[in-house]
């Protein structure tokens, strides 16, 4: 096969213009991305939770990797070959089965970062092939902490001291201010309270005993948790348009901005700034900040504009991002897409470990610089929609920050 058989290019111009409108046609099953299959269907399942007391101090065996930054909530798939790796998780499952995952990186202390997320099993296989042994994990991110001491064990696998983080949550300032009328009064619960906040008159009503305070509506408007998801809610689908089910969220302050975090297209120094906030109020202020500026997804090689916010659109229910592994053990974040550009297909398809059933993949490279950039899907079957989508792995992606006059930025959170 000569080379020219083998590489397959189109151009991503002529790809972007063919699909101007947004898939209206979808009857793909969006739960099937989150259970992982391509894993396979006899992993063993575990119940039960091992929640860990706030600011105590546990040790934790640490699992140092590349290019990702595990969030509060998000699943995490695993592939282990490792020997030393596999021991460390038979260990862990004979505790509480929980461990830290921390993002590895040649230019931080330790070579880790300094914040991590426990990571609890729920699901796990061992296989042993010919005497080649490997390990098929799922675990779920619980609890945020950080670092104060590491110890390397003999078989090179990281312990660390690790200090488990609160999330803060600030207590209505207007609480002292209030009438008992508003709380005996009160027709809807926060879920209600928080999908109506954009409304004017409920807006002022909320905040109306500022004006017994010192300080405008405005400045208290600016920390209220229920009106911050809202905005943020309004911004997401501006980026999704309808595609994503604002009803399957989490309606927590706390675990909504986690939810958050985890779906925006950022890099990972931007990814711990936002794990390193303690407080779900400033995070989410700091995601909304990001939402508004973030209009541009570029190729993190060379700068080469890939696609725009409206592009991306969900076809799993964890939303439009979420974590898959391949065979290799690698973790790719991808982000799903309806259309890009200035892309080129190397190779040719293939439905082998495909992480949406129904789907062949296709590599896909940046037209400048060559690097990988993730994939294209396109159905196998006629009647599936949507027919093609792009993956895009978030560590090939660099956001563009606009700014006022048209300039763009790096990103630096607003507390």
């Amino acid at each position: 096969m000569n080379v020219d058989d083998w590489r397959m290019n189109i151009r991503g111009v002529e790809d972007h213009e063919k699909v101007k409108k947004r898939p209206v046609k979808f009857n793909f099953d969006p739960s099937l991305p989150t259970a992982h299959s391509y894993l396979g269907n006899d992993l063993e399942e575990y119940s039960g939770r091992t929640i860990h007391d706030d600011e105590s101090y546990v040790s934790l065996p640490l699992m140092p990797i590349t290019n990702v930054v595990l969030i509060p909530g998000q699943t995490i798939p695993l592939q282990l070959i490792e020997p030393r790796a596999i021991s460390m998780m038979r260990h862990v499952l004979q505790k509480d089965r929980t461990f830290g995952v921390v993002s590895f990186g040649r230019d931080l202390e330790h070579g880790v970062s300094s914040v991590g997320t426990t990571a609890e099993i729920y699901s796990v296989k061992e296989i042993n092939e010919g005497g080649l042994e490997s390990m098929k994990i799922k675990a779920m991110g619980r609890q945020r902490f950080k670092i104060m001491d590491i110890t390397r064990q003999a078989d090179g696998n990281m312990v660390g001291k690790v200090q488990i983080l609160p999330d803060k949550d600030i207590v209505d300032p207007l609480h002292g201010a209030r009438f008992n009328s508003y709380y005996q009064k009160r027709a809807l619960s926060p879920v209600e309270e928080s999908m109506n906040i954009l409304n004017p008159k409920r807006r002022r009503n909320k905040l109306l005993e500022a004006h017994l305070t010192w300080w405008p509506p405005w400045v208290y408007q600016m920390y209220d948790p229920e009106y911050l998801m809202a905005l943020i809610k309004e911004e997401l689908r501006s980026w999704y348009e309808g595609s994503i089910k604002l009803n399957t969220i989490p309606q927590n302050p706390s675990d909504f901005s986690f939810w958050v975090a985890s779906i925006i297209p950022i890099d990972d120094s931007q990814r711990l700034s936002l794990l390193k906030v303690n407080s779900s109020v400033q995070r989410m202020r700091c995601e909304l900040d990001l939402l508004k500026k973030c209009t541009v997804l570029c190729c993190k090689g060379c700068g080469l504009q890939i696609a725009n916010k409206n592009d991306v659109f969900c076809m799993s229910l964890d939303g439009p991002m979420a974590a898959y592994v391949n065979p290799g053990g690698y973790i790719h974040e991808t982000l799903t897409l309806y259309r890009a550009q200035n892309l080129n297909l190397i190779g040719r398809p293939s439905t082998e470990n495909s992480w949406f059933p129904g789907y062949a993949w296709t590599i896909i490279q940046c037209r400048h610089c060559s690097g990988h950039m993730g994939w294209k899907f396109k159905a196998t079957k006629r009647k599936l929609r949507p027919e093609k989508f792009w993956g895009l792995t978030r560590s090939a992606l660099m956001p563009s920050m606009s700014q006022e006059g048209g300039e763009t930025t790096s990103w630096q959170p607003v507390l």
